[in-house]
């Protein structure tokens, strides 16, 4: 029998700074999250970090909380539900981190006679700390509870025909009563040191503006190239000139260096030249969370007005979007009714 594993982030299970305390222990633990060794990792995290954030996000996540709970949680549950509604295998949903868990997830497809799995990761680009980490902890759990489990893992699709339709048109949806001047595609930063070590080459990843833009097979784990990809064709479907679009990176976090440009910087940068009206997108997130709804929904917006701007427009994450349901079932069905599974 077949079934699918829907995996996003996770968020912690209230906003009492305890129990985000101990989601961000298990989120900022994971050696692909801060891929430094453990005994460095375990000083930053436990002997600095979580002596002082817990508190700080716990605010922030007082201010996005919804009557039913994280919407990260509840836009996915709506997710979940939709597609199983349309789908002729069951669609369980699971968080890497937090709440319900992935072996809570592969446990409801197990006693449901499920051998057959489909994974697909909430994400459109893959990263080390979002997609192969989700795969790597799925793949423990298999071998050590559910050894009888057949995982198909959906590839990263950030560059699918469907999936860049649908964003396009969402877009287009939620602007055609705004004015606007510019759109900002903002993505989750990452360490540049991830996209060097996700590179299968060993050679291809410079970052110097020219790698991303060179056929490679390295761009098949290439987060920094798959970003820009998606930009390039949504742009492209809504025929967007080049003054009127950019790419930028988020949520950074310690001294190495990171994905530039920086959205906060971007942003203002826009308000200090001039900039009146701005659009921003979050194509890294399939559903609305801490990082769009607080970090670019609320703190960029302020800033952005705070330096002149006048009017900002943060575009929806596709959530439980109706073409963006139709497609996922879609392609639950297409993988259910193949004759043969090609295990990985």
């Amino acid at each position: 029998m077949k079934g699918v594993l829907l995996v996003n982030l996770g968020s912690p299970d209230s906003t009492d700074p305890k129990d985000v305390k101990r989601y961000l222990d298990e989120f900022l633990m994971d050696e692909r999250v801060i891929d430094v060794p453990k005994w460095l990792r375990t000083f930053l995290v436990r002997g600095i970090i979580l002596n002082t954030r817990p508190k700080k996000s716990a605010e922030a996540y007082s201010k996005i909380w919804w009557d039913e709970g994280s919407p990260l949680i509840v836009l996915s549950e709506r997710l979940r539900k939709k597609v199983d509604d349309l789908t002729s295998v069951p669609v369980v949903m699971a968080m890497r981190y937090g709440n319900p868990s992935i072996k809570a997830g592969l446990q409801e497809l197990h006693d449901q006679g499920v051998t057959e799995v489909l994974l697909l990761p909430l994400y459109p680009q893959f990263a080390m700390a979002t997609t192969e980490t989700i795969l790597v902890l799925a793949e423990e759990l298999r071998k050590k509870h559910f050894p009888e489990m057949r995982f198909t893992n959906v590839p990263a699709f950030y560059s699918h025909d469907d999936y860049i339709r649908v964003l396009s048109e969402s877009i287009k949806r939620h602007l055609e009563d705004k004015d606007w001047e510019h759109i900002l595609f903002s993505y989750h930063g990452v360490p540049e040191r991830h996209i060097k070590k996700s590179d299968i080459t060993r050679s291809h990843c410079k970052i110097d503006g020219q790698c991303c833009k060179s056929p490679s097979p390295a761009h098949q784990f290439c987060y920094r190239h798959q970003c820009y990809e998606t930009t390039r064709k949504v742009a492209e479907y809504l025929e967007l000139k080049e003054d009127q679009y950019s790419t930028s990176f988020q949520s950074r976090l310690g001294f190495d260096p990171w994905l530039q440009p920086f959205t906060d910087k971007t942003v203002n940068g826009f308000a200090d030249k001039g900039m009146k009206k701005l659009a921003v997108v979050t194509p890294a997130f399939i559903s609305d969370c801490l990082e769009t709804l607080e970090e670019i929904g609320m703190e960029a917006n302020e800033e952005f007005k705070e330096h002149g701007g006048e009017e900002f427009h943060l575009i929806p994450c596709l959530n439980d979007n109706e073409d963006w349901v139709k497609v996922v079932a879609r392609w639950v069905d297409e993988w259910a009714h193949q004759p043969q599974v090609q295990h990985s």
